[in-house]
């Protein structure tokens, strides 16, 4: 049984090794409702191995993972997706030849419910009816919905990935690099797609990134990785840049 002051997420001890490397060691933490968290640490912190662990898409050495008060031991990504994370990851994994509400249902394709369905006939017009609706509910707006993605800016194409998200009623989210080689304009359009998510549908989020300006407009607290292991957790308006900066090196 869960309440309102139970994490969505809560990480314990969560290691990963590779033979001889260690990707992630002991990393614990919690995440609450309602908070947008950046993860950030150089490369080869163990950013991304840390998502995926929770995300399902990898396996964990050892260490556990709690969703909503309850131990979650994810085989696959579609398992994790189920349970109500959702992961963007900075590939976006769209397909360029189809279109907002094909790469929406993609992998979760709406059939028919009468005997057309036998045959896999995929229901087109039932799935850009929901995609259409559903899209006018969520801070998002796209040029042409009928258009291929790969008519699309960065900037369009990260919103529809995190759109996917929100979608499918994700409530806890993973971010990968979601700025990452946009301009200025288009990171601003993802930023403000982030907050508005939290504050409308997502529970909460976890936002990897590199960029401090950007983790900075958006986050309420910042995980610090280095070298596989959690070494500090700041609350953003308790601390500084040039603290989490010196955090990120290793300079203290």
């Amino acid at each position: 049984m869960t309440t309102d002051t139970t994490p969505i997420l809560e990480v314990r001890g969560l290691t990963k090794h590779y033979g001889s490397v260690v990707a992630l060691e002991g990393v614990s933490f919690k995440l609450n409702r309602g908070e947008i968290v950046g993860l950030l640490g150089d490369n080869g912190a163990g950013k991304s191995t840390l998502v995926k662990c929770v995300s399902g898409a990898l396996e964990p050495t050892a260490g556990e993972v709690y969703l909503n008060g309850e131990r979650k031991d994810f085989s696959y990504p579609g398992e994790a997706r189920d349970a109500g994370i959702e992961t963007v990851h900075q590939q976006l994994a769209l397909v360029d030849t189809f279109d907002v509400t094909d790469n929406l249902f993609l992998g979760r394709e709406m059939k028919y419910e009468d005997w057309r369905g036998w045959f896999g006939t995929l229901n087109h017009r039932g799935m850009r009816k929901r995609a259409h609706a559903a899209l006018a509910q969520i801070p998002a707006t796209f040029p042409d919905l009928d258009a291929a993605i790969q008519t699309m800016s960065g900037g369009q194409r990260q919103v529809v990935a995190m759109a996917r998200g929100a979608f499918w009623e994700g409530r806890l989210l993973l971010l990968d690099e979601p700025t990452a080689a946009l301009g200025i304009r288009e990171s601003e359009s993802v930023l403000d797609m982030i907050r508005a998510l939290i504050a409308e549908r997502a529970e909460a989020m976890i936002v990897i990134s590199h960029n401090m300006e950007h983790v900075w407009s958006v986050c309420d607290r910042l995980l610090i990785l280095r070298r596989g292991q959690l070494v500090a957790d700041f609350v953003k308006d308790e601390t500084s840049k040039a603290e989490v900066v010196s955090s990120i090196v290793g300079a203290h």
